[in-house]
Parts: C-alpha cells; sequence; structure tokens
C-alpha cells in the first residue's frame, strides 16, 4: 500500500496534463500511487495517459465513456485507491519540487487526519503569488481540531490543498456531487470530522489561474450550484463534525462572505441574475443563521451583510456602483496624469486609423481574403500553400498579399497584393472576411465579428511559446502577455502539424478557436516532390551535377544583441573539401530584402534571402541545424539531418523547450565542431544508425505530411460562395 494516492480528474488538458504528471513522477520520494480518471476528454489526454501508464507502473488510469464532471471523476478515483492518504490533485495545476517529500515527512511526523498544504497562484500571465493566507500556516497549533482553531474555515475550500486519511473519508462515506462548488461539501466536512489537522507551511501545489476554461470564472446559471452546495456543507457539519456549535459562526461568516465574493464578480454573476441571486443569498442567511449570531465583519464588509440580511437589494446595488465609480475617478485620474501629445508625425497614422475604423463600419467583402506571412516579409509558408491551394479549390474567392514596399519585386507573377501601411492596406484589413496569416495581425487591428481569422503559424515548436515562455524571462523579447493573447483572441481557426504541436498550442495560447490538427500545408510540396523537381531545382540554382549541398540553417537566440554565427562555415567548405557546396540560410529576423539570390561562385553560398525555402530543402543532400523548426520539414523528405548545438545547456535554460533534443533528434547530434568534421568524416550522419533515429522523428512528427494538409484547411475554412465563378486577376491599387 502507497502512503499516498494522488487522484487527478482529467478533461481537456491537454496542454497541462505533462507538467502536472512530471511535477509527480519525477520526484525523488516513490511511495505514492497515482490515479489518473480521463472524463472522457476530446483532446489528446487520453493519449499523454496510454504514454505515461506504459512507462510508469505508479500510473493507474480510468477511462469513462461520458464527461460527468471533476466530482464524480474524483469518486471514480477514489474508489480505486490504496494509499492511506488521498490527495485530489487537479489535471491544470502542479506540485513543486520536493512536495511530495516534504508531505510525507510531516504527515510522519503529526499523524494527522488531514494535512492542509500551501501553495501558489500562478496567473495565465506568469504572475506567482503566495497564498492569501499565510499567516493561519504561522499562528496554527502543530496538530489540532477544526474547533480548536476556527481561523482554518477562512482558507482557500478546495481539494486539492488537503491530504487526507483515506479511512476518514469511508468512515464519512463521503461522495462528491456533480457540478460547481463540489469542493465546498468536501472541504469543510473532513476539517470538522478530523480528530487530528495539522498544516504544511510550504508551498507544494502550483494553482493554475487559466485564462479560459475555468468553470467558476465563467459566467453562468451554474453558479447558483453555490447555494445547494452550502447548504449540504452546513447538514454534513452538523451531522459528522466533532464540535458543530462552536464550528457554526464562523463557517455562516465564510458562507455569506463566499456569496458576496461570488456576486461582485461580473464574470460570474451578470444582468438579471444578480436581483435573483441575492434573494437566494438572503433565503440562506435566514434559514443558516445560527441561533447565537455570528461575528459580523467590520466596515463596508459589514454593511454588505447588513443589506443580505435584510434583503435590501437596491441599497447592495448603490453601494456597488458608488465603489465602481470612486475606482474608476482615481483610474481616470492617473490616466490623464500620464497622458502626453504625440508629435506632429502622427497625424497621418491617425488619419488611417480613422479610415480604418470607418471601414470596418462597411459590409465585409465576402470574397477577399487578405493573406500575409512573417509580419508581411514576402509570399512563404503556409499562408502562400493555402493561398494556392484556394486558387484551385475555391476560384471565386479573391486571395490578396499584404507586403512591405521592398518586399514587392519577391512575389510570383500574378499575384495581387497591398502595400502595409497605405489606405489600400487598411481597407483590406477592414473589409476582408477571411485573413490568413501565420503571424499576428497588428495590436491595432480589430477583428469584425463577420470575418474569419486563420493562424497557420510557422513551425512545429521546439522551444517555448506564448505564455508557456513566462517561465524563461531571460529569452523573451515580447513579455507583454495580456497584448499576446488578445491577438490570439482573434483566431477562429489554428492550424497544428501534429498533436505534439497541439498539446502545447493548448497552453501557450489558450483561447477560443478551432484547432485543425491537419499538418503543415507548407509541407505538401516536399511530401509529393519527384525526383524531377530536385532537378530542376537545381539547374535553376546552378547546382553542378554531382555535387553534395549542405544546407545550413541555424535560428536566433533572442538574448543576443546581434546575430553571430556559431559555424565557422568557410572553414567547414575547406575540410569538406572539392565537391561540397554550403546553402547558408539566416534567421528570417537578419535578412534585409534582395540579400542573397542562391548566385555566384565559391563553395560557400548566402541565401538568407532567397524567397522560397522549400526550394532550398530540396536541392540539398543534408541539413545542419541547432534549434530551428526547419528539421520538421526537412524531415519530410527524409533526408540526413545534423544537429550542432554547442549551446544546447544555455539555450535549454534560457529560452526553454517542450522536449529534449539530444533525447528525441532527427539525426546525429553534435556539440563541438570537431565532431560535427567527424560525422562528415566517416559518414555516420547518413548511415543506418542515423535514419533509424530519423524514423521515429519522423513518425512523431511528420505522420500528417502526406501533401494534403492545405486542402484539408480550404475545404474546413472557406464555404464555396454560392453562385461564385472564376475571377481574373486584377491589379490593387497601393496608394
Amino acid at each position: 500500500m502507497a502512503l499516498i494516492s494522488v487522484v487527478i480528474p482529467v478533461h481537456d488538458v491537454q496542454g497541462y496534463l505533462r507538467q502536472c504528471l512530471d511535477s509527480i513522477l519525477d520526484q525523488p520520494f516513490a511511495d505514492v500511487q497515482v490515479i489518473v480518471v480521463d472524463d472522457a476528454s476530446t483532446d489528446g489526454s487520453s493519449r499523454i495517459l496510454a504514454e505515461y501508464a506504459a512507462r510508469d507502473a505508479r500510473v493507474r488510469t480510468v477511462t469513462l465513456d461520458t464527461n460527468i464532471g471533476p466530482g464524480p471523476a474524483r469518486n471514480a478515483g477514489l474508489d480505486r485507491a490504496t494509499g492511506e492518504y488521498v490527495w485530489f490533485v487537479d489535471g491544470d495545476d502542479w506540485l513543486a519540487p520536493g512536495a511530495l517529500a516534504a508531505v510525507a515527512d510531516r504527515l510522519r511526523e503529526t499523524g494527522p487526519d488531514v494535512l492542509v498544504v500551501d501553495w501558489v497562484r500562478v496567473s495565465w500571465t506568469g504572475q506567482v503569488r503566495r497564498s492569501a493566507t499565510r499567516r493561519v500556516f504561522r499562528d496554527a497549533p502543530d496538530v489540532f481540531a477544526l474547533h480548536d482553531w476556527p481561523p482554518l474555515i477562512g482558507m482557500l475550500h478546495v481539494g486539492w490543498n488537503k491530504v487526507v486519511r483515506r479511512r476518514l473519508l469511508h468512515r464519512l462515506g463521503f461522495r462528491f456531487e456533480a457540478g460547481w462548488y463540489e469542493d465546498l461539501p468536501y472541504t469543510y466536512s473532513v476539517l470538522s470530522a478530523a480528530e487530528r489537522i495539522s498544516l504544511l507551511d510550504r508551498p507544494c501545489v502550483h494553482y493554475r489561474q487559466r485564462r479560459l476554461g475555468a468553470a467558476t470564472r465563467t459566467a453562468g446559471h451554474g453558479h447558483f450550484a453555490i447555494f445547494a452546495a452550502w447548504a449540504r456543507t452546513h447538514e454534513l457539519v452538523e451531522r459528522c463534525g466533532r464540535d458543530p456549535a462552536a464550528v457554526r459562526p464562523v463557517l455562516f461568516r465564510q458562507m455569506i462572505w463566499h456569496f458576496l465574493r461570488v456576486l461582485a464578480n461580473n464574470q460570474r454573476i451578470e444582468g438579471r441574475s444578480r436581483r435573483e441571486f441575492f434573494s437566494r443569498a438572503h433565503e440562506h442567511y435566514a434559514a443558516l443563521l445560527p441561533p447565537g449570531g455570528y461575528p459580523v465583519p467590520p466596515g463596508v464588509e459589514g454593511v454588505k451583510h447588513r443589506c443580505v440580511a435584510r434583503g435590501c437589494y437596491r441599497t447592495f446595488e448603490l453601494l456597488r456602483v458608488a465603489n465602481r465609480c470612486r475606482m474608476w475617478t482615481k483610474r481616470t485620474a492617473r490616466r490623464t496624469g500620464r497622458r502626453t501629445r504625440r508629435a506632429a508625425g502622427a497625424v497621418g497614422a491617425f488619419a488611417l486609423r480613422l479610415y480604418y475604423r470607418l471601414q470596418l463600419r462597411l459590409p465585409a467583402d465576402e470574397t477577399l481574403v487578405l493573406y500575409s506571412a512573417y509580419w508581411h516579409r514576402g509570399y512563404a509558408c503556409n499562408p502562400a500553400a493555402i493561398y494556392e491551394k484556394a486558387r484551385e479549390l475555391v476560384p471565386g474567392l479573391r486571395g490578396v498579399w499584404a507586403v512591405h514596399r521592398d518586399r514587392v519585386p519577391d512575389l510570383p507573377p500574378g499575384v495581387d497584393f497591398v502595400i502595409s501601411g497605405t489606405r489600400a492596406y487598411h481597407r483590406a484589413l477592414a473589409r476582408a472576411k477571411y485573413l490568413v496569416n501565420n503571424v499576428n495581425w497588428p495590436d491595432w487591428a480589430t477583428k469584425r465579428r463577420d470575418a474569419v481569422h486563420v493562424m497557420t503559424h510557422h513551425g512545429t515548436p521546439l522551444k517555448t511559446m506564448g505564455l508557456d515562455q513566462a517561465q524563461y524571462p531571460a529569452g523573451v523579447k515580447d513579455p507583454d502577455f495580456v497584448a499576446q493573447m488578445r491577438r490570439a483572441d482573434r483566431w477562429d481557426f489554428s492550424v497544428s502539424a501534429n498533436a505534439f504541436t497541439s498539446e502545447h498550442w493548448d497552453s501557450a495560447y489558450p483561447c477560443r478557436h478551432e484547432t485543425l490538427e491537419v499538418g503543415y500545408p507548407r509541407n505538401d510540396r516536399l511530401a509529393r516532390a519527384t525526383a524531377r523537381e530536385v532537378a530542376a531545382v537545381r539547374d535553376r540554382l546552378g547546382i553542378p551535377a554531382g555535387t553534395t549541398v549542405v544546407l545550413y540553417a541555424p535560428t536566433h537566440r533572442e538574448w543576443q544583441p546581434t546575430h553571430r554565427m556559431l559555424l565557422d562555415v568557410e572553414d567547414l567548405a575547406r575540410r569538406l573539401g572539392p565537391g561540397h557546396l554550403i546553402l547558408v540560410r539566416a534567421h528570417y529576423f537578419y535578412v534585409k530584402a534582395g540579400r542573397g539570390r542562391a548566385a555566384g561562385p565559391g563553395p560557400v553560398r548566402d541565401v538568407s534571402g532567397y524567397p522560397v525555402v522549400e526550394d532550398l530543402y530540396l536541392a540539398s543532400d543534408v541539413l545542419i541545424t541547432d534549434y530551428s523548426s526547419l528539421m520538421f520539414d526537412y524531415a519530410v523528405l527524409d533526408r540526413p539531418i545534423v544537429v550542432f548545438a554547442p549551446d544546447w545547456p544555455a539555450y535549454r535554460v534560457v529560452r526553454g523547450v517542450y522536449f529534449d533534443l539530444f533525447e528525441e533528434p532527427p539525426g546525429v547530434v553534435t556539440t563541438t565542431y570537431p565532431d560535427l568534421l567527424e560525422v562528415f568524416r566517416t559518414g555516420a550522419y547518413a548511415d543506418d544508425r542515423a535514419a533509424k533515429t530519423r524514423l521515429r522523428f519522423r513518425q512523431r512528427f511528420c505522420y500528417l505530411d502526406d501533401g494534403g494538409a492545405a486542402e484539408r484547411v480550404v475545404r474546413r475554412v472557406f464555404p464555396a460562395p454560392a453562385g461564385a465563378g472564376a475571377r481574373p486577376g486584377r491589379a490593387v491599387t497601393t496608394s
């Protein structure tokens, strides 16, 4: 029998589940049983659970056919628990390092029926705050019963901050009920019934404050479940508590505080529901008021309590409005004090924004699709592949590209475009029915209700992205996560290359969009490439027959102020000798328009500005990279990949990664220049061992790259307009 059974209810938390499980299973303390209840998840959670159960005997999974909610799911896990203690942990939270050992030590020291642990709140923005009840931990007796220390009642009433003796739960016959606020009866029944309670003054749980998905922060009638939950709580305390009379007054005050807390949150109770909620609170006040009264809090909070006692809803609302007006006045004064006049040069920008706002009021152009890639750097990536497939399948739609002026020469012939910053650009951005981009549109852009935004992304993520970067501040270039999520809120569709990517986009971008797990459209060409096409590309690039082409494509380091190649490509070319050509592809952040057209003599060519990276993939025989997402695309070709990663420890710590590249590489991994030379000298980069490594990589990341990704996106996103036919191409005004 394990000391602790950790029960984890899981429903659609694939973006957080690995962190939760790793935080438990990777701790040195091993006397633990982990029971994970898959509450009919519709995402990749079940796949993740199967993976963990297969490799760790401590993990037991329970799969439910229908979604029954976290409370009943916990019951299913409790029924299978064998540990001396049970700890209910949510699938989107995680344990602190060393928490299990610290909990076990405290359990052995004090032998409690209930151990309450401290926690930290982790905001979706990355902010970490200690719990607001630290004083309770500091002042509480070593071991006590609830009636001896009533301040414990004011602690957060959740299931995950308590480790409970399983025998106590069986004696109470406790079962979680369906619906919201199911933790209330659990918290106060076990605390009031316990003979011995102890506290652990150490943060053990990271309580994730999710941006979306938390039921109790969602507006709706479901919050009225709080009344039934509190009624059941009082009933259980009266029936099972060791000294109900001593607990009753403080418990009642906590109930009224909870009612007021929910009512004060516009994200929970809104509109006409407010009066009904207040009336129900008044009814519970009258029905459950202790005979001897209760300690009414002082000040404004006490006034609110008296409003509930007397059923004075209008007075309560007037008090609330007055407080909001006071706060608004303070904020306005602060903003006014900080405001400065803009420079005269901003007048033109203001006029364009005004023009954009006026265009938003006009009807959407149902046939217009606005495309962009890499912040208007040109015609490329997933948007280009979708554009080409849409022209084929939905000819009634008109695709227009948003590009910078200096990128116009790189556009293929016949592609309509608008130049960024012009009136035509603002008009297209405002009027387009569909907007397709592999990055985000400008912050100031507003998504009209009838528009459809498609985020294609531009790579399978090795490095952390979005909100996940908050854990690695040294590698963050854009720390404004609120603005990042505001931009992501505009997405209707998010294209994903594989299940791995979908899982991590969930945690990086927790927004309300539909995930299209279809593969990356830009890789369709690679999946369908023929030997004839490869020969044509090499001929177009002027590559002599029989030449071994090495493509070197490193990524950038956010913490480096300037671009610096870690590989001496000139020396490498000399070492490789005649018959080799090195194509150098710098990260697009460092590329100016027109730089490098893949022409010219010599064993090293700068192709950083070459507009079609897929040509370079097809023309090359082997890829050298470090942490660039190019490796995932290049693997579609099933050609040798060499990872040159001399700064892997630094990159992993500073930038953060989603998996260990050394454990799951796309080919041979080297960390020093001599090692790199050796794998080329011996041919190890292309031997059978490297091929097997590459196969495992392809099976995990490239299984959807079958040449049909763009079509899958087009058929899902672009319904053919009724009666629309093919339109001839035409010029677009750019001024």
